[in-house]
C-alpha cells in the first residue's frame, strides 16, 4: 500500500465491482483498486452450488444482518444475507440468470428520461458478456434464440455462463404439467422479453460449479494485470469528499479499515460504489451524504442533504407453500439417511450432478395473480424438499415447496445508518405488505397455488397442504397467514436509485452519477428505481456493463 492514488476506485467486489474491474482495468494506463471487505471465495462450500445452504449465515461468507421487525410480517425480524466475500451475493445466491421483463427497462427509461435504459438498449449489454450454453454448437438454437443470447462463439465476451440444471425431478415435472394444466403455458426460455411461463430455470454454472463474479471477471484477467490492485479483507469507513474552487464538492478517495490500520486511497478519475443495496447508502450516510435529518441524529457532518439516500427499498417477498406427497422421491427422504447422503456425494463426485448441483430452486413459473393483471406478476420458485427456513434442517417427510413472490411490489423500506460507526449495521426495514396492493397480491397468490396443485398431473402424489393449512381461505387469513411464513428472496434494490432532476428522491442520474458530487457513482442493485420482474443478479452485470462504458467516456485518454 505504498502508493496509494489510483484513476479508479472501485468499492465491493461482488456482482457489480467484479465486471467493473475487469472492464476499467483493461486500459493498462489506468490503475484500478477493488476494495472489498470480505475475503478472497477460496471457500470450498461456494462453489458447489448446494453450499449456499452453508454459505448463508455463516460470518466467513455472509454479513450477517438481520431486518428490523416488521408489522406486515406480524412483528417478526429475518435474516437477511448479503455476500462478504469476492463474489459478492452471486457467491451464495440461487445462480439463477433471469434478466426480467421487457417493460421493467421501458419504465427506468421512463422514470430516468433516458431512452438507453429501455429494452432494446440493454439487451446488447446482457449478451456482450453471456456465454449461453445453447449456442456452443452451430445450429443448435433457432435464429430468434440467438438475437437474444450471447455466446463466445458468437462475439461475446463469454465471461458469464448459463447452463441448464444437472439434474431433474419427477416430482418437479408433475408441478410443470399442472401448471400447464392451469393455464400456464410451458416455455423454454424465461429471458426473451416476457417471461410468462412454466419451465427450469437456467442457472450461473460450468460443469456443475458455481459459477460467480469473482471467477468470471476477476481470475485470471484482472490478477494478471500490473495496473489492478486488490485489497480484500478491507472494509470501506468513509468516503472523502473536497470542496472545489468552483464551489463543488467532487469525492477524491476513501479510508479504509485494514483490520489493522486506517490507510486512504486516493482517485484520481471516480471512486465507485458497488457495495450494494444495503452497504452503499450506509457508506454514502456515514460519509455524510443522505438525509439530513437522520445524519445529525447520529453525529455525523452533514455534506450533501440528499433525502433519498436510503429510501425506497424494494426487496421480492417469497411466500413458502409446503406440500407432503406420497409416492415420490424428494431430497427430504432422499438426504435422511447416511446411504442416501453417500449416495447423492459419490454422483456429484463422480459427474457433477444430482442434488450437490442443485440451485435452491430448479423449477419456475410466471403468472399472474389474478386475471385482472395485464401482465405476470408473480414468479414461483419449486423446490422438491421442505424446510421451516434456509439454515434449518429438511422436513422427515416427503415434501415440495411451491414458493410465490409478488414481483412488483408497491411497498417501499429503508436502509439507515443506526450509528456513525461504520462497524456498526444499518437498520434495514423493508416494510414489507404494507400497502394494500401487495396484501391482495399476496391472498391471491396463494389461491393460484392452491388451483396448480389441485390440478390431475399431482394427484398421484395426494398433494396435502402443510403450509399454510387449507383452514384458511379469507383474504384477512391468507394475508395474515402470509405475514407468518414469508420470508425474504434476497432481492433488495433500490436504496440510491436513478431518477430525473424533477425527481427529489433521485439520488443518481440516468447514468448512476451521485447528484451533487463529482467524481462518485453507485453502480449496483441499488441504483435501480423499481424492481426487475425476477431475480435480480443478471440485471446487476447489464448495469455494470453499460456503467463501464459511461466511466470510460467520461475519462478518454
Amino acid at each position: 500500500m505504498s502508493d496509494t492514488t489510483f484513476d479508479y476506485i472501485i468499492i465491493g467486489g461482488g456482482t457489480a465491482g467484479a465486471l467493473l474491474c475487469n472492464r476499467l482495468s483493461a486500459d493498462s494506463n489506468r490503475r484500478v483498486l477493488l476494495i472489498e471487505a470480505g475475503r478472497k471465495d477460496d471457500y470450498h462450500w461456494i462453489h458447489i452450488p448446494v453450499g449456499y445452504l452453508y454459505c448463508i449465515g455463516n460470518p466467513r461468507t455472509d454479513w450477517l444482518y438481520q431486518t428490523e421487525p416488521d408489522t406486515g410480517l406480524n412483528g417478526r425480524s429475518l435474516r437477511y444475507p448479503r455476500g462478504k466475500t469476492l463474489g459478492g451475493c452471486s457467491s451464495i445466491n440461487g445462480m439463477i440468470y433471469m434478466r426480467g421483463q421487457a417493460r421493467d427497462y421501458d419504465q427506468w427509461a421512463h422514470l430516468t428520461g433516458d431512452d438507453s435504459w429501455r429494452w432494446e438498449q440493454v439487451l446488447p449489454a446482457f449478451r456482450h458478456h453471456e456465454d449461453h450454453w445453447r449456442l456452443d454448437k452451430s445450429n443448435e438454437a433457432s435464429p430468434a434464440f440467438a438475437s437474444l443470447h450471447g455466446n463466445k462463439s458468437h462475439g461475446s465476451t463469454g465471461e458469464w455462463r448459463v447452463e441448464r440444471q444437472r439434474l431433474r425431478w419427477d416430482v418437479l415435472d408433475a408441478f410443470a404439467q399442472a401448471a400447464q394444466q392451469a393455464g400456464i403455458p410451458a416455455t423454454d426460455d424465461f429471458n426473451g422479453g416476457t417471461n410468462e411461463g412454466v419451465g427450469y430455470f437456467e442457472v450461473n454454472q460450468k460443469k456443475g460449479w458455481r459459477w460467480n463474479t469473482a471467477k468470471a471477471f476477476l481470475r485470471p484477467t484482472c490478477y494478471g494485470r500490473a495496473n489492478f490492485e486488490m485489497w480484500t479483507s478491507a472494509q470501506a469507513a468513509r468516503l472523502i469528499v473536497a470542496p472545489q474552487s468552483d464551489g463543488s464538492r467532487r469525492c477524491t478517495g476513501v479510508q479504509v479499515w485494514t483490520g489493522k490500520e486506517m490507510v486512504t486511497a486516493h482517485a484520481r478519475c471516480e471512486v465507485v460504489l458497488s457495495a450494494g443495496a444495503i452497504n452503499s447508502p450506509q457508506l454514502l450516510q456515514l460519509s455524510g451524504i443522505g438525509p439530513a435529518a437522520l445524519l445529525r441524529e447520529h453525529g455525523v457532518d452533514v455534506v450533501h442533504d440528499l433525502p433519498g439516500v436510503g429510501a425506497n427499498l424494494q426487496d421480492h417477498l417469497q411466500i413458502r407453500s409446503v406440500y407432503k406427497v406420497q409416492s415420490v422421491k424428494t431430497l427430504n427422504t432422499l438426504a435422511s439417511t447416511l446411504t442416501g447422503k453417500a449416495l447423492i456425494g459419490l454422483e456429484y463426485a463422480l459427474k457433477r450432478s444430482g442434488p450437490m448441483s442443485m440451485a435452491p430452486s430448479q423449477l419456475g413459473a410466471f403468472t399472474r395473480s389474478s386475471a385482472g393483471q395485464a401482465h405476470a406478476n408473480i414468479e414461483y420458485h419449486v423446490q422438491p424438499l421442505s424446510l421451516d427456513a434456509f439454515g434449518e434442517p429438511l422436513h422427515n417427510f416427503p415434501a415440495f415447496t411451491a414458493s410465490v413472490c409478488n414481483l412488483n411490489p408497491t411497498s417501499r423500506g429503508t436502509v439507515q445508518i443506526k450509528s456513525g460507526r461504520f462497524e456498526d449495521a444499518p437498520a434495514i426495514a423493508p416494510n414489507y405488505l404494507s400497502t394494500p396492493e401487495d396484501r391482495q397480491v399476496a391472498a391471491d397468490s396463494l389461491r393460484v397455488t392452491r388451483r396448480i396443485v389441485a390440478q390431475p398431473a399431482l394427484a398421484r402424489y395426494q398433494p396435502e397442504e402443510f403450509k399454510p393449512g387449507v383452514q384458511f381461505q379469507t383474504d384477512e387469513d391468507l394475508t395474515r397467514l402470509a405475514g407468518d411464513i414469508a420470508t425474504t428472496i434476497f432481492h433488495p434494490v433500490g436504496t440510491t436509485k436513478m431518477g430525473q432532476d424533477s425527481d427529489p428522491m433521485a439520488v443518481l442520474d440516468a447514468r448512476m452519477r451521485v447528484r451533487g458530487i463529482q467524481g462518485l457513482r453507485v453502480v449496483d442493485a441499488g441504483a435501480m428505481p423499481t424492481i426487475t420482474s425476477g431475480n435480480t443478479n443478471s440485471p446487476t452485470l447489464m448495469m455494470a456493463e453499460k456503467a463501464a462504458t459511461w466511466i470510460e467516456a467520461d475519462h478518454p485518454g
